[in-house]
């Protein structure tokens, strides 16, 4: 990084406004990694996003058991584990120190897109447990529905049985109570 800084080179910004203005949503992701003095993008990190932004689609439709998101799916937790093990541990331990050190332009830079992304998974994280709420309000709904049209059967039925009841006694009193013939 402070090569990058040392050449006058810088973080690219993005401009979050006018994609917002225009409708597009943005997803920030790690996708980088240091080879030797350079930063590169990561293939497998880009791919992994892809396909969790997919599966993350097919959940919301509820197409968990669809055999394409368990394909996904089972190829994203391979992707991420892959990415796990090629990320080298020096690195890891670089950013814990930096902390301690006087922050770069970069490095602030660099911090807020990490807030940014914490900030856009708890969002996410939220809207899951919302969807979550409602889909659970959706069925209690429904049950409750289904419970009074059970009982409004049974009391339909009930009214039935004791109609039928009354009309059987009715006739069965007709019948006792014939004139004799003389």
């Amino acid at each position: 990084m402070r090569k990058y800084n040392r050449q006058g080179q810088d973080l690219v910004e993005q401009d979050t406004s006018k994609a917002k203005e225009e409708g597009v949503r943005l997803l920030q992701r790690n996708l980088s990694y240091i080879d030797g003095e350079f930063i590169r993008h990561n293939p497998d990190a880009i791919a992994s996003s892809i396909i969790e932004l997919i599966c993350e689609d097919m959940k919301f439709r509820d197409m968990e058991n669809d055999s394409r998101y368990v394909m996904l799916n089972s190829r994203l937790k391979d992707t991420k584990k892959k990415i796990k093990k090629t990320m080298p541990k020096q690195n890891m331990n670089k950013t814990k120190h930096i902390k301690n050190e006087k922050v770069s332009k970069f490095a602030e830079k660099y911090q807020d897109r990490i807030d940014s992304i914490k900030q856009s998974e708890k969002k996410t994280q939220n809207l899951r447990e919302q969807k979550m709420k409602e889909k659970i309000q959706r069925e209690e709904y429904i049950g409750k529905q289904t419970k009074q049209q059970n009982m409004k059967s049974q009391k339909i039925n009930t009214k039935k049985q004791n109609t039928k009841e009354k009309i059987n006694k009715w006739l069965k009193n007709k019948n006792n109570t014939r004139k004799p013939k003389h």
